[in-house]
Parts: structure tokens; sequence; C-alpha cells
């Protein structure tokens, strides 16, 4: 079980010895933005590294949307984040499950998920997997609860569509963490990451908030298990100076 964190994007080499991590995730572009990612500075390091590398799409990236402005844009800058991904060595790029307006019909959205699968298999497949990751809130999302995430795999499942496991995110859905690894997997065949998160807020209440292990609201028991269980690399997401306690605890050397 090999075990990181989401790091700084300019320096994942030393945030990675500063936290022992084996694992790293970190931002190829502005999480907040449509600029396509540029050539990264340590991209011949990181490939040569052992460190098992993922890189984590922009936020505004929303392929479920039915406004051309969005989606057009997004399955683009899905097809830039995947390029650039390959020249760093990463085994997935993660793209939240998106979602569609209160107005709009939620299998248009999934419709809109298969589109950009189907599109992409015509033409070789992407440069690295697109793993869609689970999210905490909002209505018509396409990945929040597991009966919204089954009908998506329904659709994108036979593309090798990869699945990256939010904890908080299952946790702010309502989806209870006990079962939840056979519960996705029943679902996706697979877990390809999971993002190791405690939750700042309360079970089912839609908030994507993190804390680190033991400062939130999920025992921090169950997350080891859920990391155990999953049997896939692991991502901790939680505020950046506890992240080193974070995965110890998660390897079994500390306490939470």
């Amino acid at each position: 079980m090999r075990i990181g964190a989401h790091v700084r994007d300019d320096d994942p080499l030393s945030a990675a010895a500063e936290r022992g991590a084996e694992v790293v995730q970190f931002f190829l572009s502005d999480p907040q933005g449509w600029k396509a990612p540029q050539p990264h500075p340590q991209a011949a390091q990181l490939r040569d590294s052992d460190l098992t590398v993922f890189v984590h799409s922009p936020y505004v990236i929303n392929v479920a949307s039915l406004n051309n402005r969005i989606r057009i844009p997004s399955r683009k800058s899905v097809m830039q984040q995947t390029a650039a991904a390959a020249a760093v060595g990463a085994e997935g790029v993660v793209v939240h499950g998106g979602h569609v307006t209160k107005n709009d019909d939620p299998a248009d959205g999934v419709a809109n998920w298969r589109k950009l699968f189907e599109r992409q298999a015509a033409e070789g497949g992407f440069e690295v997997p697109v793993l869609i990751e689970n999210t905490a809130g909002g209505a018509n999302a396409m990945a929040r609860s597991f009966e919204d995430l089954a009908r998506l795999w329904d659709s994108v499942g036979e593309f090798g569509a990869g699945f990256c496991l939010d904890t908080c995110h299952a946790h702010a859905a309502g989806e209870d963490l006990l079962d939840v690894v056979d519960r996705v997997r029943a679902i996706t065949g697979r877990i390809d990451l999971v993002h190791l998160n405690d939750s700042r807020d309360a079970f089912g209440s839609s908030r994507d908030r993190h804390a680190n292990i033991g400062a939130g609201h999920i025992d921090p028991q169950l997350l080891r298990a859920v990391c155990e269980n999953a049997g896939a690399p692991v991502v901790v997401e939680t505020p950046g100076d506890g992240q080193a306690a974070d995965i110890a605890f998660l390897r079994g050397r500390s306490p939470a």
C-alpha cells in the first residue's frame, strides 16, 4: 500500500520527501482557471523517481454541463490535462463528476460524459486514465450518491473509466464508510485511487471541508480500514502541516 499527499505543484519532489510520501498528487495548472498546463520543470525527475504520481484536474471542469461555454472547454481541458500528466509519468488524472443545473435532466449530463469517452476512444484513448471522483454535494450531481454513480458507470464503465474514492466526499454525501469499498467495487469494479480525508462537518452535510485524520467527524480507525481495504494508492488532501502525521497514522506508526 503506497501512501502520499496532495502537494504544492512547484516542487513535488521536495514536498514528498518532507512528508515521507510514496505518492504525490498535484495540479499542473491553475485549479480555478482554463489555461493549458505548461511543461513541468521536474517532469524528467518525476518520471525517473520511485514516486507514484497523480494529477488533479482544475475544479472548473464540468464535463456533464449542458452549457456549451462550460462543457466544450471542459472536454478540451481534460485532453490537455491527460497529455500533460503523461509527461510527468502520472498514473491518472482525477476529474470531478460534475453536475447539471436544477432545470436540466441528469441523464443528459451522463450522456455528455459518455460522449467524451466515445470520442476519445475513437482516437485511441486518453494518454493516461481519467479517474472520476465522487463529490460531496450539489443537486443533479453525476457522482454524489452511489445511485448517481451507478447510473454514470452504466454509461462510461465500458470505456475503462477509472475511479477515485474520496472519503470526506462520501461522508458528506451521506454514504456510510463502513462498507464503502465493497459498495463502490460493486458499481465500478475498481478503485484506482483513494483520497483519504477526514471531514470538518457532520455526516450527510453536503459540505466539502477536509480535516486532518482525528480532527474531524470520521472515526480514524474507519479511515484506516478504508485505506487498507481499497488496495489502491492513497493520497491525503488534508491541511499540509498535518500531512506527515496523517501518512504515519495510515501506516500504523502513530496515533491520530
